[in-house]
Order: C-alpha cells, then structure tokens, then sequence
C-alpha cells in the first residue's frame, strides 16, 4: 500500500514510511538493547553465539499481516483547528487537542472508515456538537468499532453525554442502510457524563441487535462485550499464546496460575488442554464477569476467575501452583506483587510481555531469585507503530 494519507498529523504509525523489513530491524535492534543493558543474553537464548551472528530482523517474529489486522478502534469527536469544522478520529501527534479524522486508515478493515465517515456526515448534518473537554459541554464524545475477525460481526458503539438530544432510530437506520462487509450485529449508545478524557459507561442504550459479538480463538468462543479488553489483532494472538503455551513442558494435571488475565484467553486455554485446575486473576472487574460467562459457554468446569489486585488476591488463593503464567499491563509486575508471585517458587514461570521494557527490568529482578530465562521470543503484532510483544520461559535454578 502506499503511505498513509494521514501519516502527516496521525501519530499512529511512526514507521510507515519505512519497508517492513526495516521495521523489523528497528524493533529487533531495540528489544536487543534493551535487554542487553539488563544483562540479558538475547542472543543465546535464540541460539546465536552473539548479536555479530545474529541479524536485528532475525530476533523479532513477523506479523502474519501488515494491514488491516485492528478488530478495535476508538475515535474522538473533536476539530483539528480551533473552531474549525468538526473531526472524528486520532488525536494529531504533538497537538492533543487537535483531533484528525482517519477515514482513510489502512490498519483497520475497510467497514471502519465507512462508519466512521457515515456517522461523521450524519453528525455534521444534523448540527450536533462535539464535548468541549475544556467547557465540559456538547454532546458528541467517542466512536468505538468492534469485530469479530473470524465471524465478520460488527459491533458499534456512539458515546455521547446526556446534553442535548440525539435521534437514535435516524442514526441506527443510517448504519444499517450502509453497504459494510461485514454483519452490523450492534449498535450501541453509551452515555458517558465524567468530566475525564476517557471513556465511561454511565449507562448503556441498545439501540440494535446486542451488546457484543462473537470471536473465536484458540480453538475457543468467546463473548465479547462493549468494553471488554480482548486482544486487538487475533490471529498473531492467537500465534503468540500457541508459541508462549508450547514453551511449558506440560499443563496436563498441573494447577495453573493466570495472573493479570484480562478476559482469560490462556486460562481457558490452559484448561482445556487438561489442566487439573486454571486459575486467573485479573483487576477489571468485567472483564473477569466476561471470563465467567466464556468458560460457562466453552463447557470449561477446572477453571476458576478472581477479580482483584494480584497483590492482596494472592493471599486468599488456596491452591498451590504448578505453574504460573503472567501477562501484565506495559508498567511489568511492581515488586511488591513479583516478590508475592517468586515465593511460590514454581519450577517454571511463564512470562508474555506487551514491553520489552519493562520486561527487561522484571527478568533482571527475577534474576535474584534464582529464575533464569531458559526462551525468549519477540512478536511485531502491530506493524507500522512502535509496539512489541514478547514471551519469555524462566526456570528456577
């Protein structure tokens, strides 16, 4: 394809400009470094005698597909220039409060422009007006798409405030008279009044069909709601999690802690290929209700979830691990909680990472405890920006 039409105030995609081939250089020489200030052999782990023998590219795992692999996006309501014409879409880099309409985004499929662009048209006409988040006032707040990726199932969601009215059975007629790809399954209307640049559910309005759709992965369905997390690209997902699972020498009979689980993909996962009992723990309280309700529809009864803070949930958990895996938010593990999880002193911990950075500093710290990482292996699940996954396996010496 070629360079983004945005690419100019969009501050998405920092290496758009670059073949892919580059950015994956870019990336496997960064993640190289940053484990190389922590002492971290990279290099060995991958079977290289060192980086002389080993190119950056080589030390990263291609994307399975370089566009059009975001099932998620939210929008913002806003204008690129003061008191200019209303915008929707990213923040402009460098300028927060500017906002950039991105109907022409090359990392979302071809529906989401079509939508975006239709609710914009049909917002402009109709006179509303965008929230000030200086002034606290109007109306218009957010646009979130949702897709199933192997279902073809959209779900949308308009986030207002409560100012002002808005004609919902005009909006939901407009969406469904488009020519989309894929099926318009939802069309949601979630009020949101907090005076915070983020997006809340103070209540929620179906305006058609329900309130999430479906996606398969792993082998496993899954129900996925409004404001659930679930992973953004499914298939280099999916990759990453077989690749991560296969490291563990084996789950059958094993009690398994999932710590930071979000809406379970592993824990389930885990249980169903025999684990005598999967525990996940996770803070957001919904996503841990979506874990619930998933497992009950995959027919999964060895797993159990835990909504909490992994510090203090640890402490009421009964069971001893076997194993455990842990998949936390880009600030890595606080050391409080890592000390908690160290003291159980499994032979294996599995660690999947969305920050090679803070990765690096929790290995290193691990490192005093006896674990030394005995795999690694870095994904490229986003191309085109600056993000990097990673799983490491660590044994206890």
């Amino acid at each position: 394809m070629e360079i983004c039409t945005h690419n100019e105030h969009c501050g998405g995609c920092i290496y758009q400009e670059l073949p892919y081939s580059a950015q994956l250089a870019q990336k496997g020489s960064n993640v190289l470094h940053l484990m190389k200030e922590k002492g971290i052999d990279v290099c060995r782990l991958l079977g290289a005698e060192d980086d002389t023998t080993i190119a950056p590219e080589e030390i990263i795992t291609p994307a399975p597909c370089i566009y059009r692999y975001r099932n998620k996006m939210e929008y913002t309501f806003g204008d690129q220039v003061k008191g200019g014409e209303m915008t929707l879409g990213m923040h402009q880099k460098g300028r927060f409060m500017s906002i950039v309409t991105v109907d022409n985004c090359q990392l979302v499929d071809e529906d989401f422009n079509t939508v975006l662009k239709a609710t914009l048209e049909f917002c402009r006409e109709r006179g509303y007006d965008f929230y000030n988040k200086k002034a606290h006032k109007g109306l218009l707040r957010n646009l979130i798409i949702r897709k199933g990726e192997r279902t073809g199932e959209l779900l949308i969601n308009l986030v207002t405030s409560s100012q002002g009215e808005f004609d919902e059975s005009a909006y939901c007629a407009m969406l469904m008279q488009l020519n989309t790809a894929n099926t318009i399954v939802g069309i949601l209307r979630t009020i949101n009044d907090r005076i915070a640049d983020a997006v809340y559910c103070d209540e929620m309005r179906i305006l058609y069909g329900k309130d999430y759709y479906t996606e398969y992965i792993m082998g496993l369905e899954f129900q996925v709601s409004a404001f659930s997390f679930f992973q953004t690209n499914v298939p280099a997902a999916e990759r990453l999690y077989k690749d991560a699972i296969s490291m563990i020498d084996d789950v059958k009979d094993k009690v398994v802690f999932d710590l930071f689980c979000g809406t379970g993909t592993i824990t389930q996962s885990v249980a169903a290929m025999g684990a005598k009992k999967a525990i996940g723990i996770e803070l957001v309280e919904e996503a841990v209700e979506a874990a619930k309700i998933n497992a009950a529809r995959n027919n999964l009864t060895n797993c159990e979830f835990i909504a909490g803070d992994v510090f203090k949930i640890l402490d009421t958990v009964q069971e001893k691990p076997d194993v455990i895996i842990v998949d936390p938010p880009r600030v890595g593990i606080l050391p409080k909680a890592l000390d908690k999880i160290l003291a159980y002193k499994t032979k294996q911990i599995l660690y999947v990472s969305c920050n090679p950075k803070t990765l690096a500093d929790n290995l290193r710290y691990m490192a005093y405890y006896g674990y030394k990482p005995v795999q690694f292996k870095a994904y490229d699940n986003f191309p085109m920006t600056k993000h990097v996954e990673a799983v490491t396996l660590l044994t206890k010496a």
